[in-house]
């Protein structure tokens, strides 16, 4: 698989927010709701994202507006 950086600055700190906001849900989520194992799953790939520059929905040939 090729991760090859398709995303700008902008898309990078977006994403690096997305994933601090789920990493403090799931610090913060109740037992009950979503399991806090799928959210922090989440945060690591939407992290992984911002580090890499690279965007799953972009090397799936969606365009994003970030």
């Amino acid at each position: 698989m090729n991760f090859k950086p398709n995303i700008g600055t902008g898309g990078r700190v977006f994403r690096l927010m997305i994933a601090l906001g789920l990493i403090v849900a799931g610090i913060f989520a109740p037992l009950a709701a979503i399991p806090r194992a799928i959210i922090f799953i989440s945060a690591a790939f939407v992290l992984f994202e911002a580090l890499r520059g690279w965007c799953f929905l972009r090397a799936c040939g969606i365009r994003t507006k970030l």
